[in-house]
């Protein structure tokens, strides 16, 4: 981009551009100058193309803020474009242009022209309306835009200029104001989700560090495993894995991605591993994803909204069913005009859904993030609540309470080769063995061969030959036949009693086994109350734990039904016969174990630290991974029910007020217009509010 600097003092300076900035560019522009880490403030001026930027008064940081605005292309303003990046100050002055233009280029019309020359003029700018209302009619509908050309066209017959150029004006500026609020409202949306964290393990030589996702660069090297999201766009330099990449192509099946192949941001790891180098910005690629959602929240929307849209739809024929009867019983133009001055259409689909991008912005804001309006009915109706255990209602960060060995293994080989097999893959019992391993300085290096993680089961390797597992008693001693004394099996239930076993194997023989401690997450008891209090007539845990384990954290949550030893497909089969029963069932989940049950549930909610695949299949995130977000979430949907309700009735009372006023001759058709445009933008904005519980 080549400017001159015009103006500068330390840390604020206005550059001038070759020309005006064109309104299309307006967004684009100062989103990328947001996204320039050493731009504290940026100003565009598009009339004078113009832009005013502050950042620290520092040398070196004037340097690269310079560099930044010369290596700005056009390619990447397009670039920009294209995500829909939303910049509040810039659609602000863009609205602020966009009346301003309208209201002087109507009053210059008004004033200025003869009556003939307005009359051309205004049969000009009625050519989209026309051209809008015969492609409906093409199509055989009759809805707003045969609405608003019927009104038009009624003042241009009668040869009354000053009336068809101010329908024109009203039915503009109300658009250029709804456009704006709903705008607004998805832009802020993507604002908040934005400030959702996502995290990538950094590898840095022979070690890997967790890391913000926003802290990454081109050119940086991240591992991505089994269960875990691919949080960039890249190339596979080594490895191989199985990616879901349905949330792009829809495509359900996982395909196969190793070294040479391209992977994007948004999907998922099924099974494997692989190392990928940064060949995007990060920033882009979030701004992509989260905009791409927000654009398909459409397709999941709820069916109260969608009966309030088709009902906005069915009503048009029968306002001119209404002004043929006006036209037939007063004979009068202008009150056969007022009654296709005023629809109930946009107010209906505006209010509808500026109150679900409000409801969406304010669980991002809380800590959830929801695909769309459909699972806010989902959860508004729901009667019951299953949640899975580990890293649900217990703490993501579980520890190894104890360690027992055998005649062959001591404690400390046991909890180093299972931290070693372990450490490939992201579940929080996982973690717990690698922490254990590191508190007590143990190295764990790669001594075994190929690692493979078999789903809510265990992981199988081989050492020296070997074959080696570790994982579940079902997995260990039911799929894999390995061998335990007696004496084995009555000493871990003793010392592990109330502790979540794991099992390591080798070579057909028990070696040992860990005692995992899952602590309940604070505040999961009064949550499971005030879930109990909100209606919710069962609430359920499932868990692949034994029974004495899982009745432990049953009571401490104070849950009185619960199922342990389940397998995916017995929480799936669960679910499954939940609603058989007729029940409406939220499921709560965070690991890949649980997502054939997310899937089933009619709303499934993945947690915030759990795996991408939980995540994927979830309809609802939580974020933080705290349960009083749960009922936050039921308050939220209830809320946003009572305000759709509110405001379709207030849509329908106000509109058929109009249409009596106009049709009566109390006020004129442009009034009428006008009071429908004003309270169409005051019902919006009252939509658009925080809700409060």
């Amino acid at each position: 981009m080549r400017f001159i600097i015009a103006r500068e003092m330390p840390g604020r300076m206005r550059v001038r551009l070759e020309g005006p900035v064109p309104e299309s560019d307006m967004g684009a522009l100062s989103s990328l100058l947001d996204a320039c880490p050493d731009i504290i403030t940026a100003s565009v001026y598009p009339l004078i193309g113009s832009i005013a930027v502050t950042y620290e008064p520092v040398d070196e940081v004037r340097s690269r803020v310079l560099g930044f605005l010369g290596g700005i292309e056009r390619d990447d303003v397009e670039r920009m474009r294209q995500t829909g990046s939303f910049s509040s100050s810039a659609q602000t002055r863009g609205l602020l242009l966009d009346i301003a233009w309208l209201v002087g280029t109507y009053f210059a019309r008004r004033w200025l022209l003869p009556n003939p020359l307005a009359m051309i003029w205004n049969v000009m700018m009625f050519l989209p309306y026309l051209r809008g209302a015969g492609r409906s009619l093409s199509h055989a509908r009759l809805d707003v835009p045969v609405l608003d050309a019927s009104a038009i066209a009624m003042s241009l017959v009668q040869g009354d200029a000053k009336t068809a150029g101010e329908t024109m004006f009203l039915l503009n500026l109300g658009e250029t104001l709804e456009d704006y609020t709903e705008a607004r409202s998805q832009g802020a949306l993507i604002d908040a989700l934005m400030h959702v964290g996502d995290t990538a393990q950094l590898v840095q030589g022979d070690t890997e560090l967790q890391v913000k996702v926003s802290d990454l660069r081109q050119g940086d090297l991240i591992a991505v495993r089994t269960g875990m999201p691919v949080v960039v766009d890249g190339l596979v330099e080594s490895g191989i894995a199985l990616v879901n990449q349905a949330s792009l192509t829809g495509e359900p099946l996982a395909v196969e991605r190793t070294v040479g192949d391209d992977v994007f941001a948004g999907t998922s790891v099924e099974e494997g591993e692989i190392l990928v180098r940064v060949k995007a910005d990060p920033g882009q690629t979030r701004i992509r994803s989260i905009v791409s959602m927000v654009k398909s929240a459409d397709q999941y929307q709820s069916v109260r909204q969608a009966r309030r849209e088709q009902l906005a739809a069915r009503i048009v024929p029968w306002n001119f069913l209404l002004a043929g009867v006006v036209a037939l019983t007063t004979r009068s133009i202008v009150k056969t005009s007022a009654a296709l001055m005023v629809d109930y259409s946009c107010g209906l689909k505006l209010t509808g859904s500026i109150a679900v991008l409000s409801a969406m912005s304010q669980s991002a804001r809380s800590g959830f993030t929801v695909k769309g309006s459909k699972y806010f009915d989902a959860v508004c109706d729901a009667d019951t609540i299953v949640f899975d255990k580990t890293g649900t209602l217990t703490e993501a960060t579980p520890r190894v309470a104890k360690v027992l060995g055998s005649k062959d293994w001591s404690q400390r080989e046991v909890l180093r080769f299972a931290a070693c097999l372990e450490e490939h893959f992201p579940h929080p019992v996982a973690r717990a063995v690698v922490n254990a391993a590191t508190e007590k300085n143990l190295e764990h290096r790669e001594l075994h061969g190929d690692v493979e993680y078999l789903v809510a089961h265990g992981i199988v390797s081989s050492l020296d030959g070997k074959r080696v597992v570790i994982g579940s008693g079902h997995f260990v001693f039911e799929d894999e036949r390995i061998i335990a004394t007696s004496r084995q099996i009555s000493r871990i239930e003793h010392e592990l009693e109330g502790l979540s076993p794991l099992y390591l194997g080798v070579d057909g023989k028990l070696v040992g086994a860990l005692g995992i401690e899952d602590p309940l997450k604070e505040g999961v008891a009064e949550a499971v109350d005030e879930l109990r209090a909100l209606g919710f007539e069962r609430i359920i845990m499932l868990t692949g734990d034994n029974e004495r384990a899982a009745a432990r954290i049953a009571a401490e949550a104070r849950l009185t039904e619960f199922r342990a030893d389940q397998l995916p497909e017995d929480k799936h089969a669960f679910v499954d016969s939940l609603k058989q029963q007729g029940c409406n069932v939220i499921m709560v989940g965070d690991g890949v174990n649980d997502a054939p049950a997310l899937a089933r549930a009619d709303v499934g909610i993945a947690m915030g630290q759990g795996t991408a695949i939980a995540k994927e299949v979830a309809d609802i995130t939580l974020s933080d991974g705290d349960l009083s977000s749960i009922v936050t979430l039921v308050k939220l949907a209830r809320s946003l029910s009572e305000r759709m309700d509110r405001s379709f009735y207030q849509v329908m009372g106000l509109n058929s007020a109009f249409l009596v006023g106009g049709i009566s001759g109390v006020i004129t058709p442009q009034t009428s217009s006008l009071l429908h445009n004003a309270t169409t933008i005051g019902l919006s904005l009252a939509a658009s509010r925080a809700y409060r519980f």
